[in-house]
């Protein structure tokens, strides 16, 4: 199977493909393989799921050919010298004018010695699909349709070999027409296609370049097409859908340079969105013990891998099971639908009228004959459920037998979640992670309904009993209080997960229970799931009294069953009958130091944004130009201008990369490497903050080492340290490094807290220092007023301590680092986020000041300077 439909097998049958071996494991483990007589490439599973890519769609700018209605003028040239074909592939995206249901030609190839040499035409047929037709030397195939004239873009391609007259039509990576015998006997076989032809675009040649007919012109949208002087296999043609260029044997390349575009003809950019990119995933190479990768859609043999624990917990639901359900399912289809073990089950071919009449059988037999399930039974509705979700809707299908499908899913998901079940659900637990797996598979059901929404309908409703689900542009399903508590309940799946903060940040929830109904809610956008703030009102069972609730579903694999968390949703508003929560996942710079996710508004986490983006902005430039003052002036050289030149250059990178981490989100690996440095340089920082207070403390408290040992010191625990913590978190949480909306420190795995607990220990020191300098400054104004100004007045001595006071604070407070301690304090209210950014993002311009415009030494270089210039 190719990787896709490798991993979506183990998947169904409860297990995962196979992970990359460790180092240690690779020899022992290829020999193992080679025992089995498993030779050549094997599928893996990357186990570094952050830099994984996922399958995604990418835009594609193309120019496109315009050919509004039919006419006898419109055409576009090809401007290329075509060999003999022995064989040929032609692929292009395409935009049906559904307006006519006359015959039109998309490209027509004529030679000296036959008009007809090679040519598609197509027509809208009266059940509105476009049927395609392939002449080859004046031989027709049959019109046959490839895809329904929707008005939206399609991809299609046309193969024939000289040999055996082989042809095949393919539209949107599917074969929809394919056969054999078109122009291969008789006098008038050719050889192959003959070269040195002419070749147009969207007209039929009467004569060699010209004389054409306005009723079989073509009418729509081309682009993209290419043509080789081969036949491309169908993983070829699904790279090529993709967007991808095979070079090899090609003909002709899509581009403007190489067309002659007739003057009427529009041609515009167009951004097409491709179903790619084509990936290469990884594979083990059996014998050499080595690995590499191999295009995801080639097909290759491929592991899948149990737990221990798993294993035996299906191995014993198989021996123990009567198989009561299987047996009285396949007697009612008179096949096989439910397998008697799950292992030897294998690939189904099922498509939508074999889902829909195994679902109907299934859920007659649930409701009419078995009251509750064995492990075994259980165990093959979810394999059987898994099946369907994955199932592809083809172009064809009928859309009444699409939306019964969806009632027999949800009325087959409600029977086996019944309370009499919760038992059978306990004794799988090691292999389905408890009932929240029907919340997944219900979620991939949905999607397979797309084709339903139109125009007309904008909205779909199905629901059995206490489940249904509803799709308009967001995605909504919900499963009543009935249909999960009692499951959840014997599962321990209800529990909190960890890491999981409460609400009110005080005590553990000492048990959970589902007080409303469970809902699961995505919003789209062209069919892709996109990320927003949303709030959502639950109704509660029964009344309670106000109190703090909190309710999220994280997704996880269907196996694991979900568990539930506290991440990123808060309470906006408890009350004894209902509760408003609110889920949020941005980033700003408060987040540095938010141990708990904060609750904003929209125009609140504008604000924020904005604010540290002006506020870093600023503090860098500020930053800059004083690290460029300490270096231009020449401030002579000390102990204390080392340890601020090292401080404003951690600082400065810092925010540098904090202002345009937001930049690095879409991209994995850059997130993680940007999260990294952050990380790293704030830490760099802090410890040069540290190295702050240590070196005021021996300003203030005699030290016994030399200048020399000391800065060796400062500087291993200004650089070394960092490197340390940020070493150790790489080698310990490397999979759980990354929040998942912003590039930063995962909060809900306490990942965090490689970056508070040493910001907290350096804050309690540097608080220590700067309470041990005030007093000293106090106690040495003191002295110093008794002994200038003896018979000063009370108020006059107050106000001097009053500013001995005050005076190492204000100078002392931002180059420690004491102001960070706001950070702790965002999630109690807004108004500290605003504290925190103000004070921490303009923190460079406070340095500034301080530490190059009023800094004595700073002035009098710069005076030095002058001096010297005059003189």
């Amino acid at each position: 199977l190719d990787w896709w439909q490798a991993d979506r097998f183990c998947e169904q049958h409860f297990a995962q493909l196979l992970f990359e071996p460790q180092d240690s494991e690779q020899g022992s483990f290829s020999k193992l393989l080679q025992s089995h007589h498993i030779r050549g490439s094997v599928w893996l599973k990357e186990r570094d799921s952050v830099l994984h890519k996922a399958k995604r769609r990418r835009g594609h700018t193309v120019p496109v050919l315009v050919f509004r209605d039919k006419t006898d003028t419109k055409y576009v040239k090809v401007l290329s010298d075509f060999p003999a074909l022995r064989a040929v592939t032609a692929c292009a995206h395409l935009q049906w004018d559904t307006r006519t249901q006359e015959i039109a030609t998309v490209f027509s190839y004529a030679v000296p010695a036959f008009i007809n040499e090679f040519q598609l035409r197509g027509f809208v047929d009266e059940e509105g699909f476009v049927r395609f037709a392939l002449i080859v030397h004046g031989h027709h195939s049959p019109y046959l349709p490839v895809f329904r004239a929707d008005g939206q873009w399609h991809h299609f391609c046309v193969t024939w070999q000289r040999e055996n007259g082989t042809w095949a039509i393919y539209a949107d990576g599917k074969r929809r027409a394919s056969a054999s015998g078109l122009c291969a006997v008789g006098p008038s076989a050719p050889q192959a296609i003959l070269g040195q032809g002419t070749f147009i675009i969207g007209q039929d040649q009467d004569s060699l370049g010209g004389t054409f007919r306005a009723k079989e012109s073509f009418s729509g949208n081309i682009t993209d097409l290419h043509i080789w002087q081969k036949v491309l296999s169908a993983e070829s043609i699904e790279k090529v859908r993709s967007c991808w260029v095979l070079e090899q044997d090609l003909v002709f390349g899509w581009s403007s340079n190489a067309l002659e575009v007739e003057s009427t003809v529009q041609a515009v950019a167009t951004q097409l969105l491709c179903p790619g990119p084509v990936e290469e995933c990884r594979v083990l190479e059996v014998g050499s013990s080595g690995f590499s990768y191999a295009s995801c859609l080639q097909t290759l043999p491929f592991i899948c891998h149990y737990s221990k624990d798993a294993y035996w917990q299906l191995r014993r639901a198989q021996l123990e099971s009567s198989h009561s359900l299987s047996s009285r399912v396949n007697a009612l289809a008179v096949r096989t639908v439910i397998p008697d073990s799950v292992f030897t089950s294998g690939v189904q071919d099922m498509n939508l009228s074999v889902a829909l009449d195994a679902l109907d059988i299934l859920a007659t037999v649930l409701r009419e004959e078995v009251p509750v399930l064995e492990p075994s039974d259980l165990l093959a509705v979810l394999q059987l459920l898994k099946q369907v979700s994955d199932l592809e809707i083809q172009e064809g299908d009928e859309l009444e037998m699409l939306e019964q499908l969806g009632q027999y899913y949800m009325e087959v998901t409600e029977l086996i979640l019944e309370e009499q079940n919760a038992g059978t659900w306990s004794s799988i637990s090691q292999v389905i992670r408890g009932p929240m797996a029907v919340v997944e598979l219900c979620d991939r059901m949905v999607s397979l309904l797309v084709p339903l929404l139109t125009r007309e309908r904008t909205k779909i409703t199905i629901q059995h009993g206490n489940i249904g689900l509803r799709r308009v542009t967001v995605k909504n399903m919900w499963f009543g209080y009935g249909s999960l508590q009692r499951c959840l309940s014997r599962s321990g799946t209800s529990a909190v997960s960890q890491g999981a903060a409460a609400p009110d940040g005080g005590q553990e929830f000492l048990s959970t229970t589902v007080g409303t109904a469970v809902i699961s809610s995505t919003l789209l956008s062209d069919h892709q799931e996109i990320s927003t703030s949303v709030r959502y009102h639950l109704q509660h069972r029964v009344q309670v009294a106000p109190g703090p609730f909190s309710l999220a579903l994280l997704p996880v694999s269907p196996d694991a069953g979900g568990m539930w968390s506290t991440a990123g949703c808060s309470v906006a508003k408890s009350l004894p009958d209902s509760t408003a929560c609110f889920c949020n996942h941005t980033t700003n710079f408060a987040i540095l130091l938010q141990v708990h996710e904060m609750e904003t508004t929209t125009k609140e986490e504008f604000t924020l944004q904005t604010l540290t983006f002006i506020g870093c902005g600023v503090s860098f430039c500020a930053l800059i130009v004083t690290f460029i003052l300490f270096l231009v002036v020449r401030v002579p050289k000390s102990e204390r201008t080392t340890v601020h030149k090292n401080l404003i250059l951690a600082l400065a990178a810092g925010e540098a990369l904090l202002m345009f981490s937001e930049l690095a989100k879409t991209n994995q690996v850059l997130c993680f490497m940007v999260t990294a440095f952050l990380h790293l340089f704030f830490m760099a920082a802090f410890s040069w903050m540290l190295v702050e207070g240590l070196l005021l403390w021996s300003k203030v408290v005699a030290v016994n080492m030399s200048e020399g040992r000391r800065m060796k010191f400062y500087y291993v625990t200004g650089w070394g340290l960092p490197v340390l913590i940020v070493g150790v978190t790489l080698a310990t949480s490397f999979n759980k490094y990354v929040a998942a909306n912003h590039c930063w420190l995962n909060v809900q795995t306490n990942v965090i807290w490689a970056f508070v607990g040493p910001v907290l220990f350096i804050l309690a020191v540097n608080t220590l220092v700067l309470l041990r300098v005030v007093t000293v400054t106090v106690a040495s104004a003191r002295r110093r007023s008794k002994m200038l100004t003896p018979n000063s007045s009370l108020e006059s001595q107050i106000g001097a301590q009053i500013w001995a006071t005050a005076k190492p604070v204000l100078v002392l407070l931002p180059v420690l680092g004491l102001t960070w301690g706001c950070g702790l304090l965002v999630h109690l209210s807004i108004v500290w986020a605003y504290v925190f950014i103000v004070l921490n993002s303009l923190q460079g311009l406070y340095i500034f000041l301080v530490y190059a415009i009023y800094n004595s030494e700073v002035r009098n270089a710069i005076q030095r300077m002058k001096d010297k210039k005059k003189a």
